[in-house]
C-alpha cells in the first residue's frame, strides 16, 4: 500500500494489472465542539472530458444521482453524520468501462449546508482517501489530507486521469469556497 503526500501522482493501473473495479473510500472525523448540527459531509465524483468540464448532470454524480459513466461509476449512499470507523462514503469505479470521453474523475468532498450551519473544513480532521481493489479488498493507496484547512467548504481530493492508455491518480487536495455550487461552476455545471 502507497501513502501519498499532496501534489503526487502515481500509476494506478500501470503498477496493479488487471485493476480495474475499484473502490474510491473516504473518511473523515468533525470536531464535535462546534456542535449546532451534524457535520453531514457528501462525496462526489465528477467525470470530466478533455477540457476539465462535465458534460451535464450526469457527470455528476452524488447522493441525488448515485450512477453514472454508463454505470461505470457508482456512489454507495450517503452518509448524514461520518460516525463510526471506517470509509464515511464511498464510490465504486469500473476503470475498464468509463465512457472514453471522460479523461478524469474529480473526487470532491463537501460540507452540507455549510453556510447555515456555521461548519468548515478548519472543524474536519483525518480526512483521507484511499484505493482499495474491489476485487480482493486490498488497500491499493491512501491519501491522508492534513489539516491545512480553514474557511473552506469545498475540497477536490483527489483525481483519476488517462494516461497514455493507463490509468493515474493526483493527490490534489484543494479547497475552495462557496461549497457545491463553486466546484459546480468550476467544472462547468449549474448547480440547480
Amino acid at each position: 500500500m502507497i501513502s501519498l503526500q499532496k501534489g503526487q501522482k502515481i500509476d494506478l493501473t500501470k503498477g496493479n494489472p488487471g485493476l480495474s473495479k475499484i473502490v474510491v473510500g473516504l473518511g473523515w472525523d468533525t470536531n464535535k465542539y462546534s456542535g449546532r448540527a451534524d457535520f453531514d459531509l457528501d462525496a462526489s465524483a465528477f467525470l470530466l472530458d478533455q477540457n476539465g468540464r462535465a458534460g451535464g448532470i450526469e457527470d455528476f454524480i452524488f447522493y441525488n444521482n448515485l450512477v453514472g459513466g454508463d454505470g461505470s461509476v457508482q456512489h454507495t449512499g450517503d452518509n448524514l453524520t461520518g460516525e463510526g470507523e471506517g470509509d464515511d462514503e464511498q464510490i465504486k469505479i469500473d476503470l475498464a468501462n468509463v465512457p472514453s470521453h471522460v479523461e478524469r474523475i474529480a473526487i470532491t468532498v463537501t460540507i452540507h449546508e455549510a453556510v447555515a450551519r456555521g461548519q468548515n473544513f478548519g472543524q474536519v480532521s483525518n480526512a483521507y482517501v484511499r484505493v482499495v481493489n474491489e476485487v480482493n479488498e486490498q488497500e491499493v493507496m491512501r491519501y491522508d489530507l492534513g489539516e491545512d484547512f480553514s474557511v473552506e467548504t469545498a475540497l477536490v481530493v483527489c483525481e483519476l486521469y488517462r494516461h497514455q492508455g493507463e490509468w493515474r491518480f493526483n493527490a490534489v487536495g484543494s479547497g475552495f469556497s462557496g461549497g457545491l455550487a463553486a466546484l459546480c461552476a468550476n467544472y462547468g455545471l449549474q448547480a440547480g
